[in-house]
């Protein structure tokens, strides 16, 4: 296992986001030209693999880094191989997510479903052929990410410690998937339901899971394991929470995605259930109108009109308070377990940039 030396103790997100780059970017392009030996024709779903890599925060693989130095250990480049794993996790649940979501934009760039119909034009169904090749993409993006972990350069001792996780990790991943299937277009739709979807969907795997993973890496006993999911599960709510709110109500040029997808999917988000929730008969009806679930007939007014029942009703600032109230629980939970003063101030760090941005 290679420790880094002279690593500066405080947390420079830039520094460690650029580790993380760098071994997932390089990951990619070696599967990509491993793909691409078998045959030529496979450069396209070669590039969906790089595409789907190429940005990010690196939020999961950093969680994952500070569980491992809160254990007490140091920093260390195979560790940050193993983190970056799980950036490749969320890479496979992003284009699947899009896919069901039929969304046309991640990260300002077509989706990988609607950039791969170039490479089927000529497909009796181009459409559905690019959105089997997405598919495929992305359970190929789902099988590096483990390849990448069990090659981290970890003992294997170490990796044997998180591998129980791993499979909670793509069991509760797919569940969260499937719950906001089975919930999508509810009549009613229902608060603590939506947050069950949050917290299945996106809170573990984003926030507690990796953090956990990252803690039984590095030898974690008991307590800190409780104390990683006491932290991880509110700030993973409040994560997913602020993404509903930049969903409808973000720039799409900071967040890169289309404003209107939420609406066009009558998707089961906590601040569509708020807003229900908060509604008279009048605005029910109303919202009724406006969610049909026929793509085709939503557009930009459609939106802009939930939009302003949401303002009207003051849904965004319950939304709003939610979060803060995760971000407090986090961060009680954190200054319990009493951590190493880096791995303090990170977290501490981490709570912020993960519930409070644009983007």
């Amino acid at each position: 296992m290679t420790v880094t030396a002279a690593v500066p103790e405080g947390w420079e997100p830039g520094a460690f986001k650029a580790r993380v780059d760098q071994v997932l970017h390089r990951f990619a392009a070696e599967e990509a030209d491993q793909l691409t030996a078998i045959d030529s024709s496979l450069g396209p779903v070669a590039d969906a693999v790089e595409t789907a890599v190429a940005d990010g925060k690196r939020l999961r693989a950093a969680f994952c880094y500070w569980g491992w130095r809160a254990a007490g250990q140091p920093d260390s480049d195979a560790l940050v191989r193993a983190a970056a794993s799980m950036e490749l996790v969320h890479a496979a649940a992003v284009v699947h997510d899009d896919l069901i979501d039929d969304s046309p934009l991640r990260h300002g760039r077509p989706t990988a479903h609607l950039a791969l119909r170039e490479a089927v034009r000529e497909h009796p169904e181009p459409a559905l052929a690019a959105r089997s090749l997405a598919m495929l993409a992305g359970d190929l993006l789902m099988s590096m990410a483990g390849q990448l972990f069990v090659t981290s350069g970890l003992p294997a001792a170490y990796l044997g410690r998180a591998r129980p996780l791993w499979a909670a990790l793509a069991r509760e991943l797919v569940a969260g998937e499937c719950l906001e299937i089975l919930h999508t277009g509810a009549a009613a739709p229902d608060t603590a339901v939506s947050l069950k979807v949050v917290r299945y969907k996106t809170a573990k795997y984003t926030v507690e899971q990796p953090l956990l993973i990252g803690a039984l890496l590095g030898g974690a006993g008991e307590r800190l394991r409780a104390g990683c999911s006491a932290y991880g599960l509110p700030l993973g709510e409040a994560f997913q929470l602020r993404d509903d709110l930049l969903g409808l109500f973000g720039d799409p040029a900071l967040t890169g995605k289309d404003g209107s997808d939420d609406v066009r999917g009558h998707r089961p988000t906590a601040l569509l259930a708020e807003t229900w929730r908060l509604a008279g008969e009048e605005d029910r009806a109303r919202l009724r109108t406006l969610l049909v679930p026929d793509y085709e007939a939503c557009t930009a007014g459609t939106a802009d009109a939930v939009r302003d029942v949401m303002r009207r009703l003051k849904a965004p600032d319950r939304i709003e308070a939610m979060i803060t109230a995760r971000v407090e629980e986090a961060l009680r939970a954190l200054d319990e377990l009493d951590l190493p003063g880096p791995a303090a101030t990170a977290l501490t760090a981490l709570a912020h940039s993960a519930a409070v941005r644009r983007s």
